[in-house]
């Protein structure tokens, strides 16, 4: 048996606000709470109490593969208290867990401190959303919220693809299929091309991780899905890039044209420490695809050219950059001058805004 209990270990981690558990041989437990890591204070994990959580976290019909695991993505569940997104990977010859926190209630938008027009995005009747940002940053959690949304609001099939399934969606107003990569299906490109005779409304792509993925992510909404999907770019020109790059060159025009015609907005997030020290608050940039983004897109030329056009929008379409997302919550008090002019993309610009409201003035317009 474990000297330490795993699921005392979970609830502590749920108590704490913890995003992570990380478990490894000769290290103690260690949590992450809003982005930094807390060691408990426990004797050192051995071999034989690493071996235990796993064969504990693995369904029955997986145990039989431990001797072969190298890595492994599955959900964990303490019924009533919280889920667990779990990744089994081996590491100087033994296993080491990281679980990350999944509340069993899904989040409402407004809850996450989230833009407005966010909750006009999740009810789009078609297209492509794409929802970015680092590791860690919140993607899956805005997603579910936005899933949340449409539940409240619409009734519509729902078939969400993950690796493995987090939030778990209580039908409301929408019918939910909710699929896992492994247990349910092959991967994503497959079930994503099987989803397409499911008849779906919605789709929930949970990462574009190949061509064929992409492709057929942009085929079923050009044929009148609305697909959801993340992708692991800092902003919205960086994923026009990163979408593109999946293909060969002689390619790259033909999707240009497609994505322009399809993607309805991008969400790019990154989470900041909240000024009075009570976890991190989203900053997000939304771009909502306009005529001139749509240009913007097709052409590589103007592809640079898209963060201005973001910049422009932000009275008549609700779109924002990073930097207006910063300069409202440092506004607001949720964030410090420090932690906004870090983060920010244009720190000169912005401190000069900032600056502006403290002479009394307007600041400098557009950002």
């Amino acid at each position: 048996m474990a000297k330490i209990d795993l699921d005392q270990l979970l609830i502590k981690a749920h108590k704490i606000g913890a995003s992570d558990l990380h478990l490894r041989v000769k290290a103690p437990p260690i949590l992450r709470v809003n982005g930094k890591l807390v060691k408990l204070d426990l004797p050192p994990l051995e071999v034989k109490d690493i071996d235990e959580f796993v064969k504990k976290i693995l369904p029955l019909e997986k145990r039989k593969e431990i001797p072969y695991i190298k890595n492994i993505d599955l959900a964990y569940s303490l019924p009533g208290v919280c889920r667990f997104r779990v990744n089994v990977f081996k590491q100087r010859g033994t296993f080491a867990i990281v679980m990350r926190t999944i509340p069993v209630e899904v989040p409402k938008i407004e809850d996450l401190n989230l833009p407005e027009v966010i909750k006009k995005i999740a009810l789009y009747p078609r297209g492509l959303v794409l929802v970015t940002g680092t590791t860690g940053s919140g993607k899956s959690t805005t997603l579910a919220a936005m899933l949340n949304e449409l539940n409240e609001k619409d009734a519509r099939v729902v078939i969400t693809i993950e690796d493995p399934v987090e939030y778990l969606h209580r039908d409301k107003k929408c019918l939910f299929y909710q699929r896992e990569i492994g247990s349910d299906a092959e991967d994503f490109f497959t079930a994503l091309r099987a989803a397409l005779r499911e008849d779906p409304d919605v789709i929930l792509v949970g990462e574009m991780r190949d061509p064929e993925t992409v492709r057929t992510a942009l085929d079923a909404a050009e044929t009148g899905h609305m697909v959801f999907s993340t992708l692991h770019t800092l902003d919205a020109k960086e994923t026009i890039n990163r979408v593109i790059s999946f293909f060969p060159l002689d390619q790259q025009q033909a999707i240009r044209f497609q994505l322009a015609s399809v993607l309805k907005a991008t969400i790019s997030q990154r989470l900041i420490p909240r000024a009075d020290g009570k976890g991190r608050v989203p900053a997000v940039e939304v771009m909502i695809v306009t005529e001139a983004i749509k240009e913007r897109i097709m052409n590589p030329e103007l592809t640079e050219e898209i963060p201005h056009f973001i910049e422009k929008g932000h009275e008549v379409y609700g779109s924002q950059t990073f930097d207006q997302s910063l300069y409202e919550l440092w506004r607001k008090g949720l964030i410090t001058k420090e932690e906004a002019l870090k983060y920010a993309t244009k720190p000169d610009d912005l401190r000069l805004k900032m600056e502006g409201i403290f002479s009394g003035g307007a600041g400098i317009d557009g950002i």
